[in-house]
């Protein structure tokens, strides 16, 4: 393993205090500008752009907007919470950060650091695991987009994380939806290396590290 992901990994701090203090997960966090940045592309992959111009994440309940708020605000980026609907858990984070493009190739990335910062930000809005304490576990990653999902592949395959083949589960209920898994030998390499700062995904992550 590189210098550089071994720094990468002993910032990630223990799962169960990121997860109890969300503060604690701002200040652990490595606030480099590049690092964030990375990051916010990769979650940008759960978001939309509204007709004034501004960029939106949508989530049940409010404790990774919250957190990627603060995280902004770090970086010097301004951004805002509300709640869409009077009768939904669904809240909103929008901000105008010029840095943000949906069409960026994160192959641009040069940095390791920058990489697995990327891929923890889209695992937060795109990735996927079990619930169920008592269910099989897994890690997929789902995209609309099939070239961006290839792009994903090959990045996972920089930092030495195997997939499995980028498929679509369903032609008849979405041809446009695309999923790949994190083969079981590289799951623990996956949460070692990528894990996250999504506080749902951190207390799950926890309870499963032993697989």
């Amino acid at each position: 393993m590189s210098d550089n992901v071994s720094s990468a990994d002993n910032q990630q701090g223990s799962l169960r205090q990121l997860a109890d203090d969300p503060s604690e997960t701002t200040r652990r966090a490595p606030f480099f500008k590049e690092i964030i940045k990375a990051y916010f592309l990769g979650a940008l992959h759960d978001g939309t752009f509204s007709l004034n111009k501004r960029f939106r994440i949508s989530q049940k309940g409010t404790e990774w907007l919250k957190f990627l708020k603060e995280i902004l605000q770090k970086i010097g980026y301004n951004s805002w919470i509300y709640k869409e609907g009077k009768n939904r858990d669904v809240y909103v984070l929008e901000t105008l950060a010029n840095f943000l493009d949906f069409k960026f190739n994160p192959e641009k990335f040069k940095r390791i650091e920058e990489k697995i910062s990327y891929m923890k930000g889209f695992f937060d809005s795109e990735g996927g695991i079990p619930k169920d304490n008592n269910a099989r576990f897994y890690i997929q990653l789902v995209q609309k987009d099939k070239e961006k999902l290839k792009q994903i592949k090959k990045i996972l395959k920089d930092i030495n994380i195997e997939t499995g083949k980028i498929h679509n589960p369903s032609y008849k209920v979405d041809p446009n939806y695309w999923r790949i898994y994190i083969l079981a030998n590289s799951q623990k390499l996956f949460i070692k290396k990528i894990g996250s700062w999504h506080p749902r995904k951190i207390r799950t992550l926890e309870k499963r590290m032993v697989i």
